[in-house]
């Protein structure tokens, strides 16, 4: 098994990653998941979906300013409807959860790890229509047929999706798909340690709260995904 460093692990290095062309953008992903993709990406064009990815490789950094405009009000925090939540009204600890349903802690993103990826397919997004990545888009709108097609055809190429159902943790995320194997190893060696280090050298808004609790924390939003 593969033995992945603090920093891969939480987004502070990009060594184990290689990059891909998809369409005409490049994009960083973990370098084992690389063959699969294509493949999966191949099969998606046969049946007439032009295969998007809209993020890929997310750094510690880049966690690091979502969150921190999430916590400080600069950036809307959703509910588990997709619609605002009014932050000023929620305790430091409301509002840490919130954010969670939504958005990784940093270093806890699975995006650290080159093996996840948000997809869609670009020619059933409408003109002038920007994605949002909430679920009624692939559960009723324009990306249901890509949807259908994708539950279908990514076990054939080892990929599912983390955020399947709601398990009370992450809310319902049908864009996020993971690649099993590689997934799974680099979730089994990050822990609560391994995070409170990272956060303790690398602090963001709400570190404190967040480490008194993380323990709890980690097992409801971390730990707790769909299996593959």
């Amino acid at each position: 098994m593969t033995h992945y460093s603090l920093e891969q692990l939480t987004g502070l290095t990009q060594t184990h990653l290689t990059s891909v062309m998809v369409g005409t953008k490049e994009f960083l992903i973990h370098r084992d998941i690389k063959a699969p993709l294509l493949a999966l990406i191949d099969n998606a064009q046969v049946n007439g979906f032009d295969f998007s990815i809209a993020s890929s490789f997310r750094d510690y950094s880049r966690q690091v300013m979502i969150w921190n405009a999430k916590f400080s009000g600069d950036r809307s925090i959703l509910d588990s409807d997709s619609q605002p939540l009014d932050g000023s009204t929620l305790t430091e600890l409301e509002k840490i959860h919130a954010i969670m349903r939504w958005s990784a802690l940093p270093g806890a993103s699975r995006h650290h790890w080159g093996c996840e990826l948000d997809v869609y397919a670009h020619n059933h997004l409408p003109p002038d229509t920007q994605l949002q990545l909430e679920p009624w888009e692939y559960q009723t709108g324009h990306q249901k047929e890509f949807n259908h097609w994708l539950t279908e055809a990514m076990p054939q190429f080892g990929f599912y999706r983390p955020y399947q159902k709601d398990l009370g943790g992450v809310a319902i995320e049908p864009w996020h798909i993971s690649h099993i194997t590689t997934g799974q190893t680099m979730l089994a060696q990050l822990s609560v340690e391994k995070l409170k280090q990272t956060w303790d050298k690398h602090p963001f808004l709400g570190v404190k709260s967040i480490s008194q609790h993380a323990e709890s924390l980690y097992n409801r939003y971390i730990s707790n995904i769909s299996v593959a």
